[in-house]
């Protein structure tokens, strides 16, 4: 299948609603890799955290959200 330009729509409204997948990813060193995946463009995000939580909240360049857990 080929399509032109012209058929292709790209939407770039913001996010209304929340993820209809949320990942957890459980590194064997979770600072690094907080770290690395924020140097790659990722950004923290504020859910309600009281800062005591063994996960780390972070989202990707466009919003989707995932967990980088302690191990």
């Amino acid at each position: 299948m080929s399509l032109e330009w012209e058929q292709i729509v790209i939407d770039r409204e913001e996010k209304v609603v929340k993820n209809r997948l949320h990942l957890d990813f459980r590194p064997d060193d979770q600072d690094a890799e907080v770290a690395r995946l924020l140097a790659l463009g990722a950004r923290r995000v504020d859910v309600g955290q009281t800062g005591d939580e063994p996960w780390v909240v972070l989202a990707d360049p466009e919003g989707n959200e995932f967990c980088i857990l302690s191990s």
